[in-house]
């Protein structure tokens, strides 16, 4: 099955170097098994919570990339019907790739905060897509020390995404995660400056109405983000 725009810069984004690749709250493995069918890694997991899920997800992996008997190039695949906060990460399997996507930003950030205090000491990137509070699952990165690799703006049917690429243990060539983005904010083309402005608009806005209705403290977070200058390379 096709990805859609999200799902495939998503997986574009995934390079060779990983050993374990571990699809989170993977709803109905497209992305994982996407990654599977281009041997992204030696193992690909499957990982939600949903036994009704996950059961259709092993029928389907069964199914389109059967496991194979003494076929050392291929990628094998193992599913996991657990709570994501719940993973212990093997330590001496080489770099682990975790993809979260597809829930809110304050959740994503709990549970990283759980893996990551779970698996301190395993080299892990993290593939991150939510669906909003991208600056609460920001501010919780940098406080756990993370660094950026690469951060991208996605528009799919009226609705945007931002896709963080970051490190726990940062390589030479990782920057620092700030609060509402940089490299988002360059774009390359009038039409990705044209995504980017209207989503800027967007979060202003959204903050506006929240400090009418919150008792958090929202002034900064709106000061940051009118402080943006889209610029296009």
């Amino acid at each position: 099955m096709k990805l859609g725009k999200r799902l495939s810069a998503i997986e574009s984004l995934v390079t060779d170097q990983y050993t374990q690749i571990w699809d989170c709250c993977c709803d109905h493995g497209l992305l994982g098994s996407s990654l599977l069918a281009r041997q992204a890694a030696p193992v690909v997991h499957f990982v939600d919570i949903l036994p009704e899920l996950m059961n259709e997800v092993e029928r389907k992996l069964q199914q389109f990339h059967p496991k194979k008997i003494n076929t050392a190039s291929a990628s094998v695949w193992e599913v996991h019907c657990q709570d994501v906060a719940t993973l212990t990460i093997p330590k001496q399997t080489g770099k682990h790739l975790i993809i979260i996507a597809g829930i809110g930003g304050d959740l994503m950030a709990d549970l990283i905060a759980a893996i990551n205090q779970k698996n301190s000491d395993v080299e892990i990137d993290y593939l991150l897509c939510p669906v909003h509070h991208q600056f609460t699952l920001r501010e919780t990165l940098i406080d756990l020390g993370f660094a950026l690799i690469e951060e991208q703006l996605v528009k799919e049917n009226k609705r945007f995404y931002e896709l963080l690429l970051v490190a726990n243990k940062p390589p030479l060539s990782s920057n620092t995660i700030t609060p509402v983005g940089e490299r988002i904010w360059t774009t390359t083309s009038p039409e990705q400056k044209q995504i980017a402005a209207e989503y800027l608009a967007k979060t202003i806005g959204h903050y506006q109405r929240s400090k009418l209705n919150s008792s958090q403290e929202i002034e900064p977070i709106i000061n940051a983000y009118q402080a943006i200058t889209i610029r296009q390379s």
